[in-house]
């Protein structure tokens, strides 16, 4: 089992960066596939990013696809997102995932735990 929480969110202008943190509990992080998914308000969470279990392989959603970097420490127990040019649509919560599986996941009820979210807002 890993705990995981997330840090790094808070108010941005359109346009700036923000660096999320999740931390992970356990001795066992680089067992788990990583990613980050987003929920704004009235919608559904959805897929933001993924890494492997090494951090050799990523894999991003199209509608933040050269703006948002996904990376790993695994000395650290740490997976941390890059989100650059900051759009108000980007204005959600952020969370984190782990996941057992072997290849990189979109599918939320794919991963198996998760953070408690942090807030980000861009504003225009």
């Amino acid at each position: 089992q890993v705990q995981l929480g997330e840090s790094g969110g808070g108010p941005v202008q359109a346009g700036g960066s923000l660096r999320l943190s999740c931390a992970a509990s356990g001795r066992t992080f680089s067992s788990y596939a990583m990613g980050w998914f987003r929920q704004a308000p009235g919608k559904e969470r959805e897929f933001v990013a993924a890494i492997s279990r090494g951090g050799g392989r990523s894999y991003y959603a199209d509608s933040v696809k050269g703006r948002f970097t996904i990376s790993r420490d695994n000395a650290k127990n740490t997976v941390y997102l890059q989100m650059n040019k900051l759009k108000p649509e980007d204005t959600a919560v952020y969370y984190c995932a782990a996941t057992t599986e072997m290849v990189l996941i979109t599918v939320r009820r794919r991963y198996d735990y998760w953070g408690q979210g942090t807030q980000v807002t861009v504003s225009s």
